[in-house]
């Protein structure tokens, strides 16, 4: 099977499963150069079975302490909308 007859294969599939497969043909790249596995990869059985709007969705938000604080945006939110 051809690079491109694959590529037609896949591009029919739906969008959770095309999802699955660029899953792990990153991590099979990721262990062939021995980059370093995201903290996302850990836990991407979990990712997996979220629904895929979901699953893009994942790693948007930082979870670094950047001085916001859960309390502060709160507080925020309640002072912008009362």
């Amino acid at each position: 099977m051809t690079r491109q007859e694959l590529q037609k294969q896949i591009l029919q599939l739906p969008m959770s499963e095309r999802l699955q497969i660029v899953q792990s043909v990153i991590a099979s790249i990721q262990q062939e150069t021995n980059l370093p596995v995201s903290k996302q990869d850990s836990n991407s059985s979990f990712v997996q079975t979220l629904d895929p709007w979901t699953q893009s969705l994942v790693g948007i938000a930082s979870s670094d302490s950047s001085g916001i604080t859960s309390e502060s945006y709160i507080d925020y939110l309640e002072k912008k909308y009362s």
